[in-house]
């Protein structure tokens, strides 16, 4: 990164407030638009990095863009279940938390057909949970409102096309993505810093493909939905390893609430194979996977299947240009880091861009910072996505010393338990 600064901030124009139900803004504008910041993508990780700037830059006024190309009113009903660690809502807990948040107290770890287990509990750490589980719109919603209160110019219902890069600014052309939003041809938009929160956003002349990226096809598919059980345990999330693939049961509602969000991962003809089953069938296998840890399973809602890989960007940071979350890094769901460490990317960028304003100096920075953890999550994700699925008795024998032995190594489960939790911030 050889670029220097710009000398002086540029003209901002006119700032639009925009509330989850508004409609889109700024789509009509002829002349080039110019901001400090410019964030691709309104999605948990590119709103929470829109709102930290916003809160965080009071002795370096930045002027910030946010552009998606939907309507944040459209993930209000969003069923989706994510998981939150602890560390994650301590950093959100300054923006804003949705009351339906429901806490992971304990986690259970198996694997199917071979001995070998292990709890992780909350009392063990002194925390009030492990983690909670969200839905997707809850969260989006309470973000949105949160950015709605703010000077970003958010512009919905719009695409950003072609970034093209120079020594001193990101110019990018923006078009409204809905007829109705076409109130006049597509515009430019210039900024010093462009955040990327959107993975696949970029068309394939985006300057992200050209960086060195880590991929690899895990040949699974995840299939996911909401289950019901007869013998819930409340606020206790269940990982079991399978030779296909992991499953997972995270808590949704409080005590006596019979919910759970599904993620079980298998081979794509078996994803296939179970995604064409009736309920009753589906919710059978599932109770054959899983086993009668929490009785039979009663109702299966929300079904819906995604392959999986790994792709993660070497570094998160070319020039003016940095990548965050999902346009980082796209990681399998095992033990729900994904998110986490996207949140993570956020905080450590806004934190970084305050500190030295709208500059490469601010990337240089973030991305020196963000190395560790990057490494660390994504190699131990990428582990547990394949060491776990390899079917051999020999392997499960290893795999299953190896879960008794960290109920058996109190410092070794609490490293492994706060990397989860906390990652690495600095």
């Amino acid at each position: 990164m050889t670029s220097s600064p710009l000398s002086t901030p540029p003209s901002v124009p006119a700032r639009a407030t925009a509330t989850p139900t508004a409609t889109p803004t700024a789509t009509a504008q002829t002349t080039p638009c110019q901001f400090d910041v410019t964030i691709v993508g309104a999605g948990p990780v590119g709103l929470a990095l829109a709102a930290w700037l916003t809160r965080r830059s009071a002795t370096r006024a930045l002027s910030v863009a946010l552009v998606d190309a939907r309507d944040p009113a459209s993930a209000q009903g969003d069923p989706r279940a994510i998981a939150i660690s602890h560390g994650s809502r301590t950093l959100l807990e300054t923006l804003c938390w949705p009351a339906d948040a429901t806490a992971i107290n304990r986690i259970h770890v198996s694997q199917r057909g071979h001995f070998g287990r292990t709890l992780i509990d909350h009392t063990e750490h002194g925390l009030p949970a492990l983690g909670y589980v969200l839905r997707y719109g809850s969260i989006v919603q309470a973000l949105a409102q949160t950015v709605s209160g703010t000077p970003v110019q958010w512009f919905q219902s719009t695409s950003a096309h072609a970034p093209e890069a120079t020594p001193d600014a990101v110019h990018l052309t923006l078009s409204p993505t809905m007829k109705e939003t076409d109130t006049g041809p597509a515009h430019d938009l210039s900024t010093r810093i462009l955040v990327n929160a959107e993975g696949g956003l970029f068309d394939a002349q985006s300057p992200r493909r050209t960086r060195p990226e880590v991929r690899r096809d895990y040949a699974q598919t995840a299939l996911v939905g909401i289950v019901s059980v007869a013998q819930p345990r409340a606020h206790v999330a269940w990982e079991r390893f399978t030779a296909e693939g992991p499953l997972a049961l995270l808590p949704l509602g409080g005590a006596g609430e019979a919910d759970f969000a599904l993620v079980w991962c298998c081979t794509p003809e078996q994803a296939a194979h179970r995604a064409a089953l009736p309920d009753g069938a589906f919710l059978a296998e599932l109770g054959r996977a899983f086993g009668g840890y929490m009785g039979r399973f009663t109702r299966i809602q929300s079904r819906a299947a995604f392959p999986l890989g790994l792709s993660a960007l070497e570094t998160p940071v070319q020039g003016r240009i940095a990548a965050i979350g999902n346009a980082a890094q796209t990681l399998h769901p095992v033990a729900g880091q994904g998110l986490n460490l996207g949140l993570r990317d956020a905080y450590a960028l806004a934190d970084a861009l305050a500190q030295h304003g709208a500059t490469p100096l601010a990337l240089a920075l973030f991305a020196q910072r963000r190395a560790r953890d990057r490494r660390l999550t994504i190699r131990a994700t990428d582990a547990l996505a394949r060491l776990f699925t390899v079917d051999a008795p020999a392997f499960g024998a290893v795999r299953g010393l190896a879960l008794s032995a960290l109920d058996l190594a109190p410092p070794l489960k609490a490293a492994l338990a706060r990397q989860m939790m906390f990652g690495q911030r600095r």
